[in-house]
């Protein structure tokens, strides 16, 4: 009677603890298993910012690409309209210097080409005669119709400076001399091909009356 009463309470106590190591081994595994939600929950959370973060910079870029393009559009609009309202102002020609009132230029140059020389030549012995020197010299600069608005007027400005500097040294005084650049707004040939933008390549001679 007593070793049944012995063997029951060894039985009872191994079941107890049975049990309590069972409660333990549910609560880690309870445990463990709110972690791993937790930590999916923090990595879903993160590539979440992180995609938003992409998607605010993108965003950022392309309203900056935007901006960008708004204010070039700006530019050659003004430019444009620069060139233009200066066309509209040119003096208009007296005498023109028949035969060689041109000059032309290399594809995105604005150096003298050898051939231009002989015509520079004439233009200043025009001006430097003595019965010409109540007249003074428009050079108008020019470009084919590839590039920006923007882009051409400068290099129409360069290929007239170079004119003038050139002229210069040939003995024409420079207070005889104006550039204005009119870019590609005034071709010679509205073509659309290598033989027409050869033409709107060029400088343009104009002389005028000195006003009194």
């Amino acid at each position: 009677m007593r070793k049944s009463s012995l063997l029951l309470l060894m039985l009872t106590i191994v079941l107890s603890f049975a049990l309590v190591f069972a409660g333990c081994a549910k609560k880690a595994a309870v445990k463990e298993t709110a972690e791993e939600k937790q930590a999916v929950a923090e990595k879903k959370a993160a590539a979440e910012t992180e995609e938003e973060k992409a998607a605010k910079e993108k965003a950022m870029k392309e309203a900056e690409l935007r901006e960008q393009e708004r204010q070039k559009a700006e530019r050659e609009k003004a430019e444009k309209e620069k060139a233009e309202a200066a066309a509209a102002a040119a003096p208009a020609a007296v005498s023109p210097i028949a035969g060689f009132e041109y000059i032309y230029f290399d594809f995105d140059k604005y150096n003298i080409k050898p051939e231009a020389r002989e015509t520079l030549k004439k233009v200043a012995d025009w001006l430097n005669a003595k019965e010409n020197s109540d007249y003074n010299l428009v050079i108008e600069g020019n470009c084919d119709e590839r590039g920006t608005v923007e882009y051409n007027l400068a290099l129409g400005e360069r290929r007239a400076q170079s004119a003038m500097k050139y002229l210069a040294n040939l003995g024409v005084a420079k207070d005889r001399m104006s550039t204005i650049s009119y870019g590609k707004e005034r071709p010679v040939d509205p073509g659309h091909n290598e033989e027409a933008w050869a033409k709107n390549r060029n400088d343009h001679f104009v002389v005028v009356k000195r006003k009194e």
